[in-house]
This record gives structure tokens, C-alpha cells and sequence, in this order.
């Protein structure tokens, strides 16, 4: 059984039941999309036209929670720690179970996550366990049907040195978010650092570090959000899905 394999085993279990950072380093994770299949094509259509956001890595037949090609004998009702629900726009209690929900017209979306770089990050010398937040900017998304908005993002604190390793090292996994879209000036893409939707408000970058902000798997669930798409399934954020594949044979040389 393989790192990936043991981390999914025991995430259905129930026993591990916290975040997946950090778990079975070297694999690709993955965040969660999971709307009915009336909203997929132009769902799928908004991940194409924000590939830097969306960077979809597989699709499942409507109904299907098993991911064939990233994760065979996989689950994806009951293989992530936790899921976030919405109807409607609304979100509902988060769940560590799917099946009660499950219904034969979804179709489930695994989009590449930054989190699959964070290995490599630690290997370079950048550390991963601190300094990181997921917020809104101001920088407007390709819209596609109902599904349209500004670009949400993910910031870490970096000193300048970390910052030029953490380019280089992330433009390798373009399928994963690749380099950032903006270091600096959080105003200058107006990222929203009074109310982060992960994280604690910032009220300012500390002396010494600059914010660095790479494009978020976040923006196609908050288009879904924004869209009132009648029932949307998501992973919960810091809580992905563990793939079979290695990151680096999915980089860039």
C-alpha cells in the first residue's frame, strides 16, 4: 500500500480527521467541485477559460464518485476529512460523509491544488506551516454561463529571498496553480486582507516580508457560491483529496 493509499484509507476510517496539509508528501492533492450536471458543462467551460485558478485534473462520469484516472478504488464521498455544503448559495453544516447526500446526476470535479507543492517548497528551504491565507481580490475571472467573478487567491508571507525560490520552484507544476499572479502591494489586486475566507484578519504585512499570492482553487466553488447553483459539494478548505499521482512526475523540468 502506497503513502496515497494508507492517507485515503485512514480519512475513511475516521481515523484522520484534520487538515491534508502536509499528508502524504509528494503526492498530488486535490480540491473538490461537485454540482449537478445540468451546471457542468459551463462549469467545466469557467475552469478552461481560468485555467490558472481551475487547473481541472479529472472528471467523473454524473454519478460516479470514483476518480479512475487520479485515484482508482477511490472514493470521493468518503475520501476527504471534510466537506463544505451548499444549496442554493447558503452553506450548511460541513460533513465527513457524502453518500447522504449523493445523487445520480453529480459530477464531480478534482482541480489541482497548491498544496501538492508544498513538498517541494520545504525542499527548497520555504517553509509551508505558517503565514498562509485564502482571500478575495479584485481581479475579475473569464466568465462562463451563470459562473463569472474576481479571482480568489491564496497569500503566504515570504522573506524576498523565499519569495524568488517559491517562484521558481512553483512555475514547475502549472497544473497545480503554477507561479504566483502578483508579489507585493496587496492593493494593488485588491485582496480583501480584512476579511480573509481562511485565515484571521491582517491588518498589515509584518517588517521584513512581502505577500506573495498565487491563484486559488477556492475562485470555481466560489463562482458555484456566487451562482446559487442549486447544490454544490466542495471540499472543506485545508482539506483536499490525496491522489495516487507523484507531484513530480506531473512538474514541469
Amino acid at each position: 500500500m502506497t503513502e496515497a493509499q494508507a492517507a485515503r484509507l485512514a480519512i475513511r476510517e475516521k481515523r484522520h480527521a484534520g487538515s491534508t496539509r502536509g499528508l502524504a508528501p509528494g503526492y498530488v492533492q486535490c480540491n473538490l467541485a461537485v454540482v449537478p450536471q445540468a451546471d457542468a458543462f459551463d462549469f467545466l467551460l469557467y475552469c478552461q477559460r481560468n485555467h490558472k485558478a481551475c487547473p481541472v485534473l479529472e472528471v467523473c462520469d454524473p454519478g460516479d464518485p470514483e476518480p479512475k484516472r487520479l485515484a482508482p478504488g477511490a472514493d470521493l464521498r468518503t475520501d476527504l476529512p471534510r466537506y463544505a455544503v451548499y444549496r442554493s448559495g447558503e452553506r450548511l453544516p460541513d460533513v465527513t460523509d457524502l453518500r447522504a447526500l449523493w445523487r445520480p446526476d453529480l459530477v464531480a470535479f478534482l482541480i489541482g491544488s497548491g498544496i501538492t507543492f508544498d513538498d517541494a517548497l520545504e525542499r527548497a528551504g520555504v517553509p509551508t506551516d505558517r503565514h498562509r491565507w485564502v482571500v478575495r481580490s479584485t481581479l475579475p475571472t473569464v466568465p462562463a454561463g451563470r459562473f463569472r467573478g474576481d479571482l480568489i487567491v491564496t497569500m503566504r508571507w515570504l522573506t524576498p529571498q523565499q519569495a524568488i525560490v517559491a517562484t521558481q520552484v512553483s512555475s514547475r507544476f502549472p497544473q497545480n496553480h503554477g507561479a504566483p499572479i502578483h508579489i507585493g502591494d496587496p492593493a494593488a489586486i485588491g485582496a480583501d486582507l480584512a476579511r480573509p475566507l481562511f485565515g484571521p484578519p491582517v491588518e498589515r504585512v509584518p517588517e521584513g516580508l512581502v505577500a506573495v499570492f498565487w491563484a486559488c482553487g477556492v475562485t470555481p466553488q466560489q463562482a458555484a457560491l456566487d451562482a446559487r447553483v442549486e447544490l454544490l459539494l466542495a471540499h472543506s478548505p485545508a482539506h483536499g483529496f490525496v491522489t495516487d499521482l507523484k507531484a513530480d512526475a506531473l512538474a514541469v523540468l
